[in-house]
């Protein structure tokens, strides 16, 4: 039977690093909207010049597009088993389609999980963060820092932090997901899936938490 899941929370609620456990219990992949925009985007693919096209001219992606991306790529074989969707849907619409198109597959949401977490603790977590441009391993300055400050553990490469891991990108885009994405934390309420986990806690209390909560779906 196929288990698809989504997870939610703002940014720096943990998301990434709680995938990879939810990922391994239920032996399905990580489908993340960002990575399939990229993949489509360099491979310049059919949808991926659309969605281009829109890019360059400083608009949105339809959410037509996007649910084709995410129709396609749910659709290959490694997702026989369902999947972690990470960063879609975004909005209610979005959630929607989803739905629509997981029917038509025979399949639906079994579990949103929604890490919970207070602004003030996303913005320390988030501007203390550091990434590996040449690998993508997430560093913090606090709670995670590698064994060499500012140099990764894997690669030796010198560690970088993005511009919107700054405070005040953090704070905007704080606000974005309150406004665009929480609405779905109730949506998905209604439909008896949503699961809330205190994020806050230490990663491997957090993992406990989501693992227990998809006991059902194993």
């Amino acid at each position: 039977m196929a288990h698809f899941i989504v997870l939610l929370g703002p940014p720096g609620a943990g998301k990434g690093t709680q995938a990879k456990a939810i990922c391994e219990a239920l032996q399905i992949p990580h489908v993340s909207s960002g990575d399939i925009f990229r993949e489509h985007l360099s491979k310049q693919t059919e949808l991926g010049k659309l969605a281009d096209g829109y890019i360059k001219c400083g608009q949105l992606v339809p959410d037509d597009v996007t649910i084709r991306m995410i129709g396609d790529r749910l659709k290959q074989p490694d997702c026989s088993r369902g999947a972690l969707l990470d960063g879609f849907p975004r909005t209610i619409p979005q959630a929607e389609a989803l739905d629509d198109l997981l029917a038509k597959m025979d399949a639906k949401i079994e579990r949103a999980l929604s890490l919970e977490v207070p602004a003030e603790v996303l913005i320390e977590r988030l501007s203390g963060r550091w990434s590996c441009p040449t690998c993508g391993r997430v560093y913090h300055e606090k709670y995670n820092p590698p064994r060499q400050a500012g140099i990764c553990d894997d690669d030796g490469t010198p560690l970088i932090q993005r511009p919107d891991d700054r405070p005040e990108t953090v704070r905007q885009r704080i606000e974005v997901y309150r406004s665009q994405t929480e609405p779905l934390i109730e949506y998905y309420c209604q439909k008896g899936v949503l699961v809330n986990i205190d994020g806050t806690q230490s990663i491997e209390a957090v993992k406990q938490d989501i693992l227990t909560s998809l006991a059902g779906v194993r």
